[in-house]
């Protein structure tokens, strides 16, 4: 894109040096697709630059996936080759860093059988247990950044006729929220991390036994474990080295209670999943588990990711992100969970991170279900918060404290 150069290569250094964090002599894997490579070849030769001994770069192109997904069978489809497994497992073995580039269409594969996708998600998911429990635990370096699609800038900007102009508008956004439009944004990024470890030093000094959380549609109470640890924006591999999962990132988050959410909860934007659209969705829980739920739209993918094992009925992850913040304020809808969950308090079906309990990293799936973490092949955000929401933290004694009010912190 035209003028965009200078601020590509600052988003370039973000993603090397604060997101990755790449370190001399480090392998580096880079999934992306052919819609991004303006950027992934700055970020290729950056990691190069920073010493990087190897890029492996995991191109995919929207078209030929959606072509894939169209005339393959559901056991073609499904299947994930051993060499597939092999090859990843090898690089995480030797302390490969992830960077992930997402630019797909979040409604790419609409119109595809529900069973075919359902099936596909769980093959992966149990196919890459080893990648999953690696990444969770923090053991590997990991961050997920973005870069506009026709598509997806079209679907963000459906009233702009020129896709060109869609596009710099989209990427005009992103850049925003990843601060590149700062004079210094690596620094800005540090300071922001400041302010986060906060909000998270705070709620750890509450030890807060439960969240309730009330707005329009939805009255829910979310159980925290025993020995939970609130966490900001960025973390540690098992070597020490500092990394930040997510580029943008406005949240503090910790592991629900599998076994004490009840009420309902209904999504506040809509959910991009597999490449559909799941919106205006309700969730019922008893016990920390799904009892019933409804959608007006991606119903069946609702279904099948809900199905696709015992821990995907319950929450992982609850994660707490104020309305006044950069990507809420930009009144823009990026139907991306990246952008959009850092828009809004969200929650999330499926795993937790073990990373959110005291030793957790260290615990056995035994000692974690007695921990009552959640546990899943799965790990979906959805959006929960609305300038509405006010949320309450339930100390030992009962005690309701003021965590949010009208959608912002109230501490």
């Amino acid at each position: 894109m035209k003028n965009f150069e200078e601020k590509l290569d600052k988003y370039a250094e973000i993603i090397v040096k604060i997101g990755a964090n790449v370190q001399s002599g480090q392998k580096v894997w880079i999934n992306c697709t052919t819609d991004s490579l303006t950027l992934v070849y700055k970020v290729t030769e950056l990691a190069y630059k920073m010493g990087a001994s190897e890029v492996n770069v995991k191109l995919s192109d929207d078209k030929l996936t959606r072509l894939h997904a169209e005339y393959q069978s559901k056991e073609v489809y499904s299947n994930i080759p051993k060499w597939a497994v092999d090859e990843r497992n090898d690089y995480l073995d030797n302390n490969v860093v992830f960077i992930h580039i997402l630019s797909s269409s979040p409604n790419l594969l609409a119109g595809i059988d529900p069973k075919k996708i359902g099936a596909h998600t769980k093959n992966v998911g149990e196919a890459f247990k080893y990648y999953r429990s690696r990444i969770m635990n923090d053991i590997n370096s990991w961050t997920i950044a973005s870069y506009p699609s026709e598509n997806w800038a079209k679907l963000v900007f459906p009233e702009e006729k020129d896709v060109e102009i869609a596009k710099e508008k989209l990427l005009t956004e992103i850049l925003k929220t990843v601060r590149v439009d700062k004079r210094d944004p690596v620094q800005a990024w540090h300071e922001h991390h400041k302010t986060l470890s906060e909000k998270a030093d705070y709620l750890n000094k509450k030890s807060y036994k439960a969240l309730h959380y009330k707005s329009k549609g939805t009255d829910l109470t979310v159980g925290l474990p025993k020995n939970h640890i609130w966490v900001a924006a960025g973390s540690k591999n098992a070597k020490g080295t500092e990394f930040l999962p997510n580029m943008p990132t406005e949240e503090v988050f910790t592991a629900g209670d599998k076994y004490r959410v009840d009420g309902y909860v209904s999504n506040k934007k809509p959910l991009s999943y597999r490449g559909n659209i799941i919106d205006n969705f309700k969730l019922t829980f008893k016990d920390g588990k799904v009892v019933d739920f409804e959608a007006e739209e991606g119903y069946e993918i609702l279904k099948q990711l809900l199905e696709t094992d015992e821990g995907s009925k319950r929450i992982g992850e609850v994660a707490l992100v104020p309305n006044d913040s950069p990507i809420s304020n930009s009144g823009l809808l990026y139907y991306q969970t990246l952008f959009d969950e850092n828009a809004a308090n969200h929650l999330a079906l499926g795993a937790a991170y073990p990373t959110n309990v005291k030793n957790g990293i260290n615990m056995s799936e035994e000692e974690l279900e007695e921990a009552h973490v959640n546990q899943s092949i799965s790990h979906v955000d959805f959006m929960v918060g609305d300038a509405e929401m006010d949320i309450d933290g339930i100390t030992e004694d009962g005690t309701k404290e003021p965590v949010f009010r009208n959608g912002n912190w109230a501490f």
